[in-house]
């Protein structure tokens, strides 16, 4: 159609006219999009940075057309084409059946982890989260699915401390939800991993209020369980054979007379008590919940993933997730995965010393590290060792300091990306095989 922009690859330099080592031009209905002879990364990142470039500029129909185009290529142009509000038509042109197919299951993926991190926090809460994710894995996967959900005061009743005392302040439920996805029919067939997600709808600091600036995004601080969510979408797609658990812990963070505050002792299930030095510091107390149900379910693999801290974004900025492990080949394996599908994530350290820098007068642990010269991402990773079996074996933890833009740049429109579910999805394929 006359209205919609072929877009072409070129491994050509642009004419001078349109400036030296311009990454477009543009020839009536047809954009060239420059890519050189650079590595196969840079060409990826040149295609997302030239999509958003045309995103921006006002144009929504585009056809990928031309020669050089495999589905990596079209994935990171889709990428770039992207914002939160409007309507745009991407026609990837033509491709083999498996290339679409492959395609098809990576955008679902990504655009639900998208759309439901970006959607407002009056619709977004916990137990529309928790429904939002059900629906998306019963859409591929059916009757191998399984279901239940904890809301409310039953938390508190089944021991979910950590969760109830963090959702308690809203007037919106907490929820847990636990997924059985059991693709092999036997209802006694092991667990081969857990995937455990902080599901923060809105947070607020509780007590330790953020200011406004740093509160206005916080209804992207359930990302990490999209991402999960996204990611077991991403692995089943892919033919995912194996049962694995899928733990949401769900909750808003809020101030009211009911809400848990600075001081309060929570004793988890597993006898620790935990003293609760700063309210804004709950996606660990969640998580602890999670880790503790993922540990149960007897998974020989257990990841759980979160935008957890400040602290990963200062140290790795918005284009790498953190990964941590007391094991070192899970941790390897999870950097590794990252690698295979083109995502960005780096190893920060976490030792069994390090819970000993959380601690308190009148519990066990402190949820917060307040020493001077102590790593907050690294930390807070340690309060979550605490909760899983074994001393960490087959456990890792990833801090999602790459998954929200609070502003768009030259590759990411403004909101959620979706950057880690694929390492997630491929963690997954690894510990399956």
């Amino acid at each position: 159609m006359a209205d919609m922009m072929n877009v072409r690859l070129s491994s050509q330099a642009a004419a001078a006219h349109w400036g030296e080592g311009a990454l477009l031009s543009f020839n009536g209905d047809e954009a060239h999009l420059h890519l050189g002879s650079g590595q196969e990364k840079e060409a990826l990142r040149a295609i997302q940075r030239a999509a958003r470039r045309l995103e921006s500029s006002g144009i929504k129909r585009i056809k990928l057309v031309g020669e050089g185009w495999n589905g990596e290529r079209r994935y990171a142009f889709a990428q770039g084409f992207y914002a939160a509000k409007g309507v745009r038509e991407l026609d990837f042109g033509e491709q083999s059946d498996q290339e679409a197919a492959e395609l098809a299951a990576l955008l679902k993926a990504t655009r639900w982890v998208r759309e439901v991190t970006n959607g407002c926090p009056q619709e977004i809460y916990p137990m529309s989260l928790a429904e939002s994710a059900l629906l998306l894995i019963r859409s591929l996967a059916g009757d191998k699915v399984t279901a239940r959900i904890t809301a409310g005061e039953a938390l508190q009743e089944a021991g979910h401390i950590g969760i109830w005392s963090v959702g308690r302040g809203s007037e919106r439920e907490p929820v847990l939800l636990e997924l059985d996805y059991n693709p092999t029919g036997d209802a006694n067939a092991p667990v081969l991993a857990a995937l455990v997600g902080k599901g923060i709808t809105f947070d607020s600091g509780g007590y330790s209020m953020k200011s406004s600036d740093n509160m206005l995004p916080m209804k992207s601080d359930m990302g990490g369980a999209a991402m999960v969510t996204g990611a077991l979408a991403l692995a089943i797609s892919r033919g995912l054979n194996k049962r694995v658990k899928l733990i949401l812990c769900c909750a808003e963070n809020l101030v009211s007379g009911h809400a848990f505050k600075l001081g309060d002792i929570l004793t988890y299930r597993n006898g620790i008590s935990v003293e609760i030095q700063n309210t804004d510091a709950e996606g660990r107390l969640v998580l602890a919940d999670g880790l503790l149900a993922a540990s149960e379910s007897g998974a020989a693999y257990i990841l759980d993933a979160a935008t957890l801290t400040g602290a990963a974004k200062t140290a790795l900025g918005r284009d790498y997730n953190a990964v941590f492990a007391l094991d070192e080949a899970e941790q390897a394996r999870a950097l590794a995965a990252a690698k295979a599908e083109n995502e960005q994530a780096w190893a920060l350290p976490l030792e069994p010393w390090h819970a000993g820098q959380l601690t308190s007068a009148f519990a066990e642990l402190g949820n917060v590290a307040s020493a001077e010269g102590t790593a907050g991402a690294t930390t807070a990773a340690a309060f979550l060792s605490r909760f899983v079996r074994d001393e960490g074996k087959g456990w890792v933890h990833l801090d999602l300091a790459a998954s929200y833009q609070k502003s768009g740049n030259d590759l990411w429109a403004t909101g959620a990306k979706g950057h880690g579910l694929r390492t997630i999805a491929r963690w997954l394929q690894e510990v399956s095989e």
